[in-house]
Order: C-alpha cells, then structure tokens, then sequence
C-alpha cells in the first residue's frame, strides 16, 4: 500500500489552473490529473487544517496538512476552490418557523441574506463544540450557528423548541 504524498513536503509537486477551469495536479514523476478537488477533512472545527486533494475516480492523491504554511499563490487557489465547495452561509436571525413540529419552514436572517428553508428532522440539528451548531435543510445545503448566545432573545426562544 502507497501513502498519499503530502504537497507541502515536497516541492515535487505542482497544482495549477487548466485552461478548462479545473484544477490540474501535476506530481513529481510528471504524472498529471486534471479534475482534482480540494476536500476539507474537518470543515467547520478546523477549516484550515487537512486538505485532500481528491482525483476524478474519488481516490486521494495528495494531502495538505495545513493551508497556512502553503505558498500564498497556491494557499489562494485552494481557498478559492473550497470556497464554491463549502457553502455554509451562518445564521444571525431566525424570523419565523411555520411549526414547532417537523417537517417545518424556517425562515432566516443570514450572513449571506434572507433565506428560508425546511427542516425535516430534529436529527438535522447538530451540536458542535460549545456554543456552535449545525442545521441541515432538505435542499442539502448547511446553515452554522456560531454562537447561539450572540442571537437574538427571540431567536434563541425559537431554536430552542428544537433542542
């Protein structure tokens, strides 16, 4: 079994930006595979931390262990990458909620704008490391709560009812 090289220990390897918009890794032996995806291993707690660079078959072909300690040109090609992957808008807000049972529409406030979403489960909400939380909508898209102490009276009342 092969390990996975690790791009910031080895000056080996090159990721650039094809013509065709993609990303294009290119290892030390002059393989090259076009189609690569950055993936976070830990999102939300560690966002900055283990990044796989994932071929087209689904196989990892190289891993980051940190985004901090990368060249600052290919530190931003990455960033920008994960950026269209992980879009996790936060909630600041939470206007109204139809039911207090589920499956149920939320309407929110959110670092990105008004939204609303449904709710199908209490299951899609998930504590994270004190005092965040997770909320998953039907649609597939994640809303972060960072702080609930830092919503609003009326907000942290509805959210309530949920946990």
């Amino acid at each position: 079994m092969t390990s996975t090289p690790t791009i910031a220990a080895s000056p080996a390897f090159q990721l650039k930006r094809h013509a065709s918009g993609q990303l294009l890794l290119i290892t030390g032996g002059g393989e090259q595979h076009l189609g690569v995806v950055p993936v976070r291993a830990f999102p939300i707690a560690a966002p900055d931390e283990g990044v796989s660079l994932v071929g087209r078959e689904g196989h990892e072909l190289a891993w980051l262990e940190r985004l901090d300690g990368l060249p600052q040109p290919l530190r931003s090609l990455l960033e920008e990458e994960l950026a269209l992957r992980d879009f996790v808008p936060e909630i600041t807000r939470l206007i109204s909620v139809s039911s207090f049972g589920t499956p149920s529409t939320w309407v929110v406030e959110t670092d990105r704008g008004k939204t609303s979403f449904v709710l199908k489960g209490e299951e899609d909400i998930r504590r994270l490391k004190h005092p965040s939380m997770l909320i998953a909508a039907s649609h597939g898209v994640h809303f972060s709560v960072k702080d609930i102490s830092a919503l609003d009276r009326a907000s942290r009342r509805l959210l309530e009812r949920f946990l």
